[in-house]
């Protein structure tokens, strides 16, 4: 259905086919077992201590503030991130904000955390629990004059009602954010962050999202202090606000975050790399131009314990769950492996 409708999407704003898309998500009609395939059992997998029906999760970005999440699970999704959310409700950068290359497969975003705010994510989430594995992401308001205290309080007021917390430092779209990819900058954040677990009795796990654009020598430096902190899982990546050269679409020089497809081998490279270096240890989410079962399946085997999409949905629509569960489940088959998490990391 949605191959028929997708000229009449496109020829939309992409600010306001999103906002359809929530609107139509909020009438929740689509029964569960629309999206479900045989032999899913298969993909099940565990993801920093629970157990998921698979390794496919939406990406944080597509719902926001949180209004739309089991709607989503019944997509057929095993995991579901909402936000970014941060302390203060934000109506983020001036519009246009996003941009579809269509020939590249890609979008660019300048969004910059529009959110309606942790307080009313919060009692959102109260009162609408999540039916499945639900991460919320959170970062600084872009007014704030202490970024690491609106990490503190979103943490604070929100761990409650998710199954892990992401702690965004990788946007490019929020002033200064990145520099918490140095050393002492995320020493500084992390040793705040724990202090305020401790504090709090917070128990929930945390996930760093990371940028794609650090420095390689930095990797060794940045899984120092995940280990030394606790830091359960990491995600690979964020947008990149880099790599235009080979795009072809004439919006290619937009100011933002580049996501899709020219960002596939990209993140697939540093999700080897970080694997490699943590032997294992520290769960990997991997995101990153993943449309497909076969390219999801190239990001687990690289190191990911799961994968998330965004803009993979964007193009191929809310039925590109069920289309990469029934690839995933064939490439199992073909390559005689039992369960996809045994396939984490035998290409690392």
């Amino acid at each position: 259905m949605f191959s028929l409708i997708r000229p009449y999407i496109f020829s939309l704003d992409p600010e306001v086919a999103h906002d359809l898309a929530i609107k139509s998500l909020k009438l929740n009609f689509l029964p569960k077992n629309l999206f479900s395939v045989e032999d899913e059992k298969l993909l099940e997998t565990d993801l920093l201590g629970k157990k998921i029906p698979n390794p496919i999760g939406l990406a944080a970005g597509f719902d926001k503030s949180a209004e739309v999440y089991n709607s989503l699970f019944k997509l057929g999704y095993g995991f579901v991130e909402v936000g970014t959310v941060t302390p203060k409700r934000q109506l983020g950068n001036t519009k246009p904000r996003i941009f579809r290359l269509e020939k590249d497969q890609a979008l660019i975003n300048r969004l910059g955390f529009n959110n309606h705010g942790s307080e009313v994510v919060s009692r959102r989430i109260a009162e609408n629990l999540p039916s499945g594995f639900l991460g919320i992401n959170v970062g600084p308001n872009k007014d704030t004059n202490n970024k690491e205290e609106d990490y503190y309080t979103c943490i604070s007021r929100l761990s409650s009602h998710a199954s892990y917390l992401t702690i965004n430092i990788s946007s490019p779209n929020t002033e200064g954010l990145r520099n918490f990819h140095d050393q002492q900058e995320l020493n500084r954040l992390l040793t705040g962050i724990s202090k305020i677990k401790k504090e709090k009795k917070i128990s929930k796990p945390l996930v760093l999202k990371l940028s794609p654009d650090i420095d390689h020598n930095e990797i060794s430096k940045i899984i120092e202090l995940i280990i030394k902190y606790r830091i359960d899982g990491i995600i690979v990546s964020n947008t990149t606000d880099s790599n235009r050269e080979k795009l072809s679409d004439s919006q290619k020089n937009e100011n933002g975050g580049l996501s899709g497809q020219p960002l596939r081998e990209l993140s697939t490279s540093l999700i080897k790399k970080f694997y490699r270096e943590t032997k294992g240890k520290i769960q990997i989410i991997g995101v990153g131009g993943v449309d497909s079962g076969q390219a999801a399946f190239e990001k687990i085997c690289a190191g990911a314990n799961a994968i998330q999409l965004y803009t993979g949905m964007v193009f191929k629509g809310p039925g590109v769950v069920k289309e990469m569960k029934k690839e995933l489940i064939s490439i199992l088959k073909k390559e005689n492996i039992k369960y996809i998490r045994d396939a984490v990391g035998i290409n690392a």
